[in-house]
């Protein structure tokens, strides 16, 4: 079993967690339970997920977990774009969101890929 506490792409997507929860306070209220849960959950959902996948014992279920988490974070960068069309989200701290998410997805992605490789 691996260790999730030990990757990079965990410790990193609890941060990215922590600065969307940051971010969405700033939401008007009526977006409580619309586009901040939603972003709120799908950003909870990358490290869960590459968690999750740790826990498994095959390489493939792990990579399709890791798949699940790189989904998120591309969900995430969707609903962050439409909080700024929204006026929801300022274009500075937007783009500084996005630079820690496109970081995140390539990491997944070298993951997977290496996986695979094996």
């Amino acid at each position: 079993m691996r260790n999730f506490r030990e990757l990079d792409i965990w410790q990193k997507s609890r941060k990215l967690v922590k600065e969307i929860y940051q971010v969405t306070r700033n939401f008007p209220a009526e977006e409580r339970y619309g586009l901040s849960s939603q972003i709120q959950r799908a950003g909870v959902s990358i490290p869960s997920n590459i968690a999750e996948g740790c826990s498994r014992k095959s390489e493939i279920e792990f990579t399709r977990f890791l798949e699940i988490a790189q989904g998120s974070a591309f969900e995430v960068e969707t609903q962050l774009i439409l909080a700024n069309d929204l006026g929801y989200l300022q274009d500075d701290l937007l783009n500084e969101l996005i630079i820690d998410i496109h970081f995140l997805q390539r990491q997944i992605n070298k993951l997977i890929t290496v996986i695979r490789k094996n």
